[in-house]
């Protein structure tokens, strides 16, 4: 198999080298071959550590100076959202979360699980007409819809009233203390 350079792919050929990824080989007017440089986009000189060796431009174990500076910028960033998250108002926006949350899962999941198991376990009751062609299975199956759209409805209710507001109180304060830090925007 070839690549879309012409060289083998796999084992066939060996590992390329920065050389072959830059020249290609193509016939002359004469027909003898050439070699074609271009540039394959997808190779990158400057990456080390991808089995090239490296430029000799620092010494084995050191760091940039700009590469550090950035490391010890994102450990306080990480120190800003830890700090953020162990606050009062952090656990006190998760707490409401979790308060409508869980409930709210449990009495659907339940609604949902009786809806399967009585289709299951009692067909002559689900068969049981209702008006008409309708029977109690179709209205417990638009039911779960019903029950989903109002679930919908009362979370984005909840989280517009209970949430919002103080989940965007916390978010502006880490982005003012991020900001302080070099980490925000300019």
């Amino acid at each position: 198999m070839q690549s879309s350079n012409g060289h083998p792919r796999g084992g066939e050929g060996g590992p390329e080298s920065p050389d072959e990824n830059h020249e290609r080989i193509a016939p002359d007017h004469a027909g003898a071959p050439t070699v074609l440089p271009y540039d394959d986009p997808w190779y990158d000189e400057l990456a080390s550590g991808w089995g090239e060796a490296d430029a000799g431009h620092l010494p084995a174990g050191s760091v940039p100076q700009a590469r550090q500076e950035r490391e010890d910028g994102a450990r306080a960033m990480a120190d800003v959202y830890l700090e953020v998250q162990r606050s009062a108002a952090f656990q006190e926006v998760r707490s409401r979360y979790r308060r409508f949350v869980v409930p709210a899962v449990a009495a659907f999941f339940a609604w949902y699980v009786a809806y399967v198991v009585t289709a299951t376990t009692a067909p002559g009751f689900m068969a049981h007409p209702v008006a008409g062609a309708v029977n109690v299975a179709m209205l417990a199956g638009l039911g779960q819809f019903l029950t989903t759209f109002l679930l919908t409805w009362a979370y984005a209710r909840h989280a517009r009233l209970r949430r919002d507001r103080a989940a965007l109180e916390l978010r502006w304060d880490t982005q003012e203390l991020t900001r302080g830090l070099g980490g925000g925007r300019p």
